[in-house]
């Protein structure tokens, strides 16, 4: 086992606070010598510069700046960087993993909620309770019933774009509710795919056959606006496209442009603009199911963010093993 680390914490410590519940602040605590980032703002890149010196460990999460070449000449001791929140592609680049230096990450806390919302939506879009809500308050009974019959989840064919650690947990879920799954992910086997339960078709395939479609894909340069106005035009008549990923992999106006027609319908946690603006056109239509990118936001993901950095910092010191570690070879294949 390591001797007692110096470890700095590169977030905001309201942030600190927030994802790390007061037994893992006493973990670490433990574990090293802890040291905080002054003040209530995110750190600049100076301020990175001057705190990292001689840090073995350093957490980081939402705000932390960018491991530039700069910040990296003065991160000579640098050993983790263990990353309490998703994505770690911004913040550190290709040279972060040179000499030996190793990154973990939280993504899969997040996985968990983004993966309920996903199946949320897909029901909201399935049963329609939002607008039989709505019709039933603003007039009435009859005209609530007036919308008619829904449709169910068990035995729709529903089509995932991506099999990563959301994309994963989706699959389960709907297997758990008996929906037939088909699966777009290129980096999927076949014999993954039967694993899974999943049937594995090709993208062309799953848009045109699936009347619901879940994006799940990670914002990768092969999957830049991987769905289009040829690819939205596939989908069926009265589709439902979701998407609690990102907007990387789609064309947003060739989105909205099938979605103003009336042909399908949508459910969309995230926008190429965020905030959404007052008058963006996504907020007019009726065929749209909006949420301001809170798929991921649960109390229980923030403390699960920090459950498991904590974790993975034990790992690393007593072991050195990592049970998320990102590799440099990953990183073209992650969000």
């Amino acid at each position: 086992m390591m001797d007692k680390s110096d470890i700095l914490i590169a977030m905001r410590p309201a942030l600190f606070d927030q994802l790390f519940a007061e037994e893992q602040q006493i973990r670490l605590r433990k574990m090293g010598a802890l040291t905080m980032q002054p003040g209530h703002d995110n750190l600049d890149e100076a301020q990175l510069i001057q705190l990292i010196g001689g840090r073995e460990i350093v957490i980081t999460s939402w705000g932390t700046p960018q491991f530039s070449p700069a910040v990296l000449a003065a991160a000579e001791s640098l050993k983790l960087i263990a990353h309490s929140a998703g994505s770690i592609k911004r913040l550190l680049p290709p040279p972060v993993f040179a000499d030996g230096r190793r990154v973990t990450h939280a993504a899969e806390a997040m996985a968990i909620p983004v993966a309920e919302t996903t199946v949320l939506l897909i029901l909201l879009c399935l049963r329609r309770f939002h607008q039989i809500d709505r019709a039933f308050k603003d007039s009435g009974w009859a005209a609530a019933k007036a919308l008619g019959p829904s449709r169910e989840l068990e035995g729709a064919r529903i089509g995932i774009i991506g099999a990563g650690h959301t994309g994963r947990r989706v699959i389960t879920k709907l297997r758990a509710l008996d929906a037939h799954v088909w699966l777009y992910d290129p980096y999927v086997s076949e014999r993954q795919a039967t694993d899974m339960g999943v049937r594995k078709v090709a993208l062309e395939t799953l848009l045109r056959e699936c009347p619901l479609v879940s994006l799940q894909a990670p914002s990768t340069p092969e999957t830049y606006r991987m769905l289009g106005a040829e690819q939205f035009s596939w989908l069926q008549d009265g589709a439902f496209f979701i998407n609690t990923a990102r907007t990387h992999p789609i064309d947003e106006a060739a989105l909205l442009a099938e979605l103003q027609s009336g042909r399908i319908s949508a459910a969309l946690d995230v926008f190429e603009q965020e905030p959404l603006p007052d008058d963006s056109p996504f907020r007019q239509l009726e065929n749209v199911i909006i949420s301001p990118h809170m798929a991921a936001v649960t109390d229980q993901a923030y403390k699960r963010q920090g459950q498991i950095t904590t974790d993975e910092v034990a790992n690393f010191l007593s072991e050195g093993k990592l049970r998320y570690e990102v590799t440099r070879d990953m990183l073209d294949k992650m969000a």
